[in-house]
């Protein structure tokens, strides 16, 4: 996949990344207005153990997230926001979470209208080729509820292999889930 980098004043990540379909533009407080009302999809939330915010939440989460690094300075938080080139549509988000040894976690949301077209895939392996090669990140994780079979097959697809299981991970909405543990590590 061809990945165009185009330089943006932003505090730790200072580009924007495209595809083919969709640019993936770095998250800001501006983009809390038109994300609010397709982040209320319940089926976002089967999941994940969080509910969806409103508007003035959203927007508080933003700002804390746009300045790009975790509270002790030791992580670096990256987000976009994915939007359809063809028409601007916002489509979803992808964040990574990238340490100072080398690693990075990931996860994305991509809103229901849009799934199974893979938006997820192309956003997906932009990020990690852009982690790779500005960032230096040698390893991915990414942490699933195991009945997430989409998500898995996503992980899978960007070549990903499963490497643990944590029995009773979480529980909310009144059940217990387990989680799985994919990483793709190498350049």
């Amino acid at each position: 996949m061809s990945i165009a980098l185009t330089e943006r004043s932003w505090k730790e990540d200072p580009c924007m990344l495209t595809t083919h379909r969709l640019l993936l533009e770095p998250l800001t407080v501006a983009h809390a207005e038109p994300l609010v009302e397709p982040l209320q999809h319940p089926e976002l939330y089967r999941f994940i153990p969080t509910s969806p915010l409103p508007l003035e939440q959203l927007r508080k989460r933003y700002a804390f997230l746009q300045g790009g690094r975790s509270p002790d300075g030791k992580e670096k938080w990256l987000n976009w926001v994915l939007f359809q080139r063809s028409d601007g549509a916002p489509i979803g988000t992808f964040e990574a979470t990238v340490r100072e040894n080398g690693e990075a976690d990931v996860a994305y949301a991509i809103f229901p209208p849009h799934w199974r077209q893979g938006f997820a895939r192309e956003a997906g392996a932009a990020v990690i080729e852009h982690l790779r090669s500005e960032h230096g990140v040698r390893s991915f994780g990414a942490d699933i509820d195991t009945r997430n079979v989409a998500s898995i097959a996503l992980v899978e697809s960007l070549g990903f292999t499963r490497v643990r299981v944590t029995p009773n991970a979480d529980f909310f909405r009144g059940e217990s889930s387990d989680e799985v543990r994919y990483e793709l590590r190498g350049a």
